[in-house]
């Protein structure tokens, strides 16, 4: 067999094929259900499932909920309004040194035992109030 009948047989393989026979038909059949008990006992495990789905988001909102109610500190500290340098150059640092602050918060929600964050919240509080120097030293 020379290159010729090599690339003759290569161009044949990118020519579609068509199935020797329907394999639709099989397919259907195969994910058709064959006892009629199993079709029945389908709709009560669904309801079941969604059942144990709404209890969980139930709990983990009621649970949520009562942790807001218990630490309402938190609540009020998150929804202080940010500081607004007089400097316009000061504003963009502002901003960004209150969402890092917003977001430090929620994280130690999370973990409130973190050094790790404890020591990013302290470090962004003296980002902070240095900002707040510069800002009455430009003004």
């Amino acid at each position: 067999m020379n290159e010729f009948e090599w690339r003759r047989q290569l161009r044949e393989l990118r020519a579609p094929i068509a199935p020797a026979h329907d394999l639709w038909a099989r397919i259907d059949a195969a994910l058709e259900p064959t006892a009629p008990a199993r079709s029945s006992s389908r709709p009560g495990w669904l309801l079941a499932a969604s059942f144990a789905g709404l209890s969980l988001l139930a709990v983990s909102l009621s649970t949520r909920q009562g942790q807001l109610l218990d630490h309402p500190q938190t609540a009020t500290a998150t929804a202080q309004a940010p500081w607004k340098p007089d400097d316009p150059r000061l504003a963009g640092a502002a901003i960004e040194l209150d969402a890092a602050r917003l977001e430090l918060r929620q994280a130690l929600e999370q973990a409130p035992h973190s050094p790790a964050l404890q020591r990013l919240l302290s470090r962004t509080h003296q980002q902070q109030s240095r900002l707040r120097q510069l800002d009455q030293q430009a003004g």
